[in-house]
């Protein structure tokens, strides 16, 4: 399975709970500002994420958004 995830970098506040509730670490706090002068949260490590959205599921900003394809 493949997964994707969006991040909606201007609905980001960078609370940080996805961080928190990503299994494998891959959703971390970046070092960019958005327009609302938020460090926003990005996603690195493509190839070992499973698409299990708690990331997404945790957001109360919801500014995350996962994506699975089977392949």
């Amino acid at each position: 399975m493949i997964a994707k995830i969006e991040i909606d970098k201007e609905r980001c506040k960078g609370c940080g709970l996805c961080t928190i509730s990503c299994p494998k670490g891959l959703v971390k706090i970046g070092n960019e500002i958005n327009r609302q002068g938020y460090f926003y949260v990005v996603w690195e490590g493509e190839e070992s994420c499973t698409g299990c959205a708690l990331c997404g599921e945790i957001c109360p900003d919801i500014a995350i958004q996962v994506w699975r394809d089977k392949k």
